[in-house]
């Protein structure tokens, strides 16, 4: 079954966090949020960014005049759902025994990592 959630690249990333976090917003309001943790966003930019998202699927929008007002039609949870999905399949064949494994090898873990990665595992044992 092919996912709905079209695939994001980095910049769009950026773009979908600043109106997840609030919404609707328009593309000026978008472009001050970005420029406050990088002041090299350009207005062109992010144009051509919310243009790709809304061809995409992602987002949608609604005219008031020249404003634009944009709201998302994807969630965080469905992209970041959807970009794990795709790095399993690509880097890891789709097996998440080996990418787990990985992880934990080259990672540091705190002891709280793996409290928490053992909790997460138990919740699992138990729904099944």
């Amino acid at each position: 079954m092919k996912n709905p959630v079209p695939r994001i690249s980095d910049t769009e990333w950026e773009i979908l966090r600043v109106i997840w976090a609030a919404h609707p917003a328009t593309t000026g309001e978008i472009t001050d949020r970005l420029a406050q943790t990088d002041p090299s966003w350009h207005p062109k930019t992010v144009r051509t960014l919310l243009g790709r998202l809304v061809e995409k699927g992602a987002l949608t929008y609604t005219a008031d005049g020249r404003i634009f007002r944009y709201r998302p039609l994807v969630t965080e949870d469905q992209c970041i759902a959807a970009a794990s999905d795709s790095f399993l399949d690509r880097v890891f064949g789709g097996s998440i025994k080996p990418m787990l494994a990985h992880f934990a090898e080259r990672e540091e873990l705190s002891a709280e990592d793996l409290e928490e990665l053992q909790k997460i595992l138990a919740r699992r044992r138990n729904s099944h």
